[in-house]
């Protein structure tokens, strides 16, 4: 079992910058692919960014340029750097693992079903 923890939203106006982070137990934090998902009021959750166990880095298209993931093996922590928020990327976001494939390609990373692990999710609102 994986316990993912999300921290660091809030509120921020737009242009701003927040920065998410996702605290990980259970299991070695270094074999696990991460992933980035969010989920606006009435929306389905879609994803944001993934990193794979071997520093492997995908975005979707609308943050590409504006967020940075990355993570710190040592203190079992992704975390999502993301600037130049707009209003748009209000939502909830959430942090989520894999069982730790070896083999984790963008095609695989960007669907929900392929994660077996959730944090609760923390609240990032962006102001115009």
């Amino acid at each position: 079992q994986v316990q993912l923890v999300e921290s660091g939203g809030g509120l921020v106006q737009t242009g701003g910058s927040l920065r998410v982070s996702c605290s990980a137990s259970g299991r070695t934090f270094s074999t696990l692919n991460i992933g980035w998902f969010r989920q606006a009021p009435g929306k389905e959750r879609e994803f944001v960014a993934a990193i794979t166990w071997s520093g492997y880095v995908y975005y979707e298209d609308s943050v590409k340029g504006r967020f940075t993931i990355s993570r710190d093996n040592a203190k079992n922590m992704a975390n999502l750097q993301m600037n130049s928020l707009k209003p748009e990327d209000t939502a909830v976001y959430y942090c989520a693992a894999d069982g730790g494939s070896r083999l984790f390609l963008r095609t695989i990373a960007v669907l929900t079903t392929s994660y077996d692990y959730w944090g609760q999710g923390t609240q990032v609102t962006v102001s115009s």
